[in-house]
């Protein structure tokens, strides 16, 4: 009998044996791993979570009892068993369901997620309210180790262990390995199972109150004892820090044994205190590959479920990641004042060869931005040249960091911004389409975006040599195939190129977008059209001599960004038109709307939300009423 036919919500699950929940397990799996070969996904996470999924429903009473899944990238399996598995198959499509948790996709999703370190946070604003409402049920955050680097993460224990300590928030730590030492063994787990059962708890209250009653020396007695306790579980397990938060610790357990799970989840929903359950799980358990390389597999295409590769590409052409990576390799091999600081992401940075070759020079600084942009500024200060390779919507993190600690003293910090633009299946967390808006309004900063990825090469070599804080914004994906021979040169900061001249028509483009303008070029030449195309290069500071010489002859002007318009680069022509007083001009801008753009491929997406070559030929159009 398949179960997983069964199961359609959690209610389901609580029928089931313990045995008929093991074998649950091993059908999410299955069809966690059919699915994601095809769609690809986050594949390793999930995999590390099922028996965790299936413990936390068949205890608690969803949605009443909130669950809220750190980053969401580990909630496969808690998609299936709430009543998604019959779409599953649309995970990450347009129109289908999210990657992570949708607060508005579900009632079951209690917190929608996709930057890290944000579920505890949450959690306790959850708790609060319930408390407020008067309202009992449970809410339980799940964070991954890695996680735990982040700042936020421990400002939420701070608050949620200090002075109040009615907040019976249930904070599960999954220890996969990848941040928090292991320390398992058969006395931490007997030790998590002995202190978490319900009646030794109450006994422990009761003998505690006792022991204060001693007249004279009760309260001491009660001290020691309780050090002595305390003592002794933190000296077998990685607990004294969460014991430090007044957070009472439990583990580190076997996170894939469900019988151990479900008999501790069910002796800690009783406490009416701050709990943290630390469970340490195996990232990709139950699919070799995975289990193997769960670097590869955190993210991954399709790829052949029997072993585990990907279909080879027909297209050898670098992605910018990797051209970013050579670049800045070889630049770092001429000036040994060049540093790379990461957040946590060495592989999709492109930083692993830099970090293999100078490891004195390379800085992970884990799932921490804004310590990441400050650590910069610092090394800055000392006469070195920082590049913080980040995702754009990652350094939206640290936007204060970059305002106070870098742009204030104009430090010579580059931000190399990978995943620019539209980004794909990962979302609306994921889109990078706010940073020329976010970077522009700084003072002292320089944003630019190249047209390819030969133009990245000497936008790093120009970065490296500016004195002062510089932005260079790249896409995700494969570049568009041209010659990576030429020798890096600086481009002169603030000056743009035209590429193709026209009388009729003038598209003033930036980074991706570029060539979608030329591609609409072509189109509109078809039709008698003929079009100027400028490629800006740079968001900040613009152009202005030759973007007021081409509109003042041209008089119809279209500007195209993968960004949103608000604040963008089209704002900022039409600030410079004004500026410069040229009022007889119809301007069109073409870019990102008042919206979150939602996943799927990225060439729909461009298609969808109006930022593609056939958006701009229709909007030349209307432009000039043909």
């Amino acid at each position: 009998m398949n179960i997983l036919d069964n199961i359609s919500f959690p209610h389901d699950l609580k029928k089931l044996s313990r045995n008929n929940l093991k074998h649950l397990s091993g059908e999410l799996r299955k069809r966690i791993v059919d699915v994601v070969s095809q769609k690809g996904g986050h594949l390793a996470s999930s995999l590390g979570t099922v028996e965790l999924s299936i413990a936390l429903h068949y205890v608690f009473d969803t949605p009443e009892d909130k669950i809220i899944w750190d980053v969401g990238h580990q909630a496969y399996a808690h998609k299936i068993i709430t009543g998604r598995n019959d779409r599953f198959e649309t995970i990450r499509q347009f129109g289908g369901l999210s990657g992570f948790t949708r607060k508005n996709e579900s009632p079951y999703d209690t917190f929608t997620t996709g930057h890290s370190s944000t579920s505890i946070s949450a959690g306790l604003g959850i708790v609060t309210a319930k408390r407020l409402k008067k309202e009992k049920s449970k809410v339980i955050a799940v964070i991954g180790d890695g996680s735990m680097t982040a700042g936020i993460a421990y400002e939420a224990l701070n608050q949620t262990g200090g002075s109040h300590k009615d907040k019976d928030l249930i904070v599960i730590l999954n220890d996969n390995e990848m941040s928090i030492s292991k320390n398992v063994g058969a006395l931490s787990s007997l030790l998590s199972r002995t202190f978490s059962r319900k009646r030794l708890q109450d006994w422990r209250k009761e003998f505690g109150v006792f022991l204060k009653s001693l007249p004279g020396f009760g309260d001491d007695i009660y001290q020691l004892a309780k050090r002595s306790e305390d003592s002794f579980k933190t000296f077998v397990t990685p607990g004294m820090l969460f014991e430090a938060f007044n957070f009472d610790y439990f583990g580190p357990i076997n996170g894939h044994n469900i019988d151990h799970l479900v008999d501790i989840l069910n002796n800690i929903r009783f406490r009416d205190e701050p709990v943290l359950l630390h469970v340490v799980t195996t990232k990709g358990k139950g699919y070799l590959p995975a289990e193997k390389n769960p670097i590869y597999f955190h993210g991954c295409s399709s790829f052949d479920v029997d072993t585990g590769t990907c279909a080879p590409s027909d297209i050898d052409i670098p992605s910018y990641t990797d051209v970013f990576g050579q670049t800045l390799l070889a630049l770092a091999e001429s000036n040994e004042k060049v540093l790379a600081v990461t957040a946590a992401m060495p592989q999709g940075t492109g930083l692993e060869a830099f970090s293999d070759k100078y490891p004195d020079r390379f800085f992970d600084v884990g799932i921490a931005e804004q310590h990441g942009v400050t650590f910069a500024a610092g090394l800055a200060t000392e006469g070195f040249k920082p590049v913080v390779a980040i995702y754009s919507t990652f350094l939206q993190r640290a936007f204060d960091q970059v305002l106070h600690d870098v742009c204030l003293e104009s430090l010579p910090v580059v931000f190399a911004i990978d995943r620019g633009g539209i980004v794909g299946e990962d979302g609306p967390t994921h889109q990078g389409v706010f940073d020329y808006a976010y970077l522009r309004c700084l003072p002292n900063m320089v944003v630019m975006a190249p047209k390819d990825e030969s133009e990245l090469r000497h936008m790093l070599k120009t970065a490296i040599s500016h004195d002062g804080p510089i932005a260079l914004r790249y896409p995700r994906g494969t570049g568009v195939g041209v010659s990576l021979d030429a020798p890096l040169s600086e481009l002169p900061i603030g000056k743009g190129e035209v590429l193709k001249q026209g009388d009729d028509l003038l598209i003033l483009a930036v980074g991706s977008s570029v060539n979608e303008s030329l591609s609409a070029h072509r189109q509109l030449k078809t039709e008698g059209i003929d079009t100027t195309v400028v490629n800006c290069r740079f968001i900040k500071p613009l152009d202005t001599e030759l973007i007021a010489k081409l509109a003042s002859r041209i008089k119809k002007v279209i500007t195209v960004e993968e960004n949103v318009l608000h604040g963008g680069f089209g704002s900022a022509v039409l600030e410079c038109l004004n500026n410069q007083d040229i009022v007889d001009v119809r301007v069109k801008r073409i870019g990102i709307a008042d919206l979150f753009v939602e996943h799927g491929p990225q060439k729909q997406l461009r298609s969808v939300y109006g930022v593609d070559a056939t958006a701009i030929v229709n909007t030349a159009k209307e432009l000039l009423e043909l």
